[in-house]
């Protein structure tokens, strides 16, 4: 059943931007990481003084790691967390799940 119409259920569509999710890590953690690296790489210690400055600075520093194609290379595996958390699967009784 189409809730709203195929006009205007359109319209509210557009509104929104999709973002896919990543393979591997969550997007909250890529974000996250993505954030600090911007912090520690391309502001660094330093204030920057106007925000046309700060637009350019961040555009430049996005360019070079478009550039270089970084990635972010994720090594915590599920069975790294299982063990680091103390997580064991036998263990979930049955009001856990």
């Amino acid at each position: 059943m189409d809730r709203f119409g195929e006009k205007i259920g359109g319209l509210l569509w557009e509104r929104f931007t999709v973002h896919y999710t990543p393979k591997h890590g969550s997007w909250l953690n890529q974000a996250e990481i993505e954030i600090s690296l911007f912090s520690r790489q391309c502001l660094g210690r330093r204030r920057i003084p106007s925000l046309g400055q700060l637009q350019r600075q961040a555009r430049a520093w996005n360019r070079k790691m478009n550039r270089n194609r970084v990635t972010i290379n994720w090594q915590f595996t599920r069975k790294k967390a299982r063990q680091k958390f103390g997580y064991n699967r036998n263990k979930i009784t049955r009001s856990e799940t």
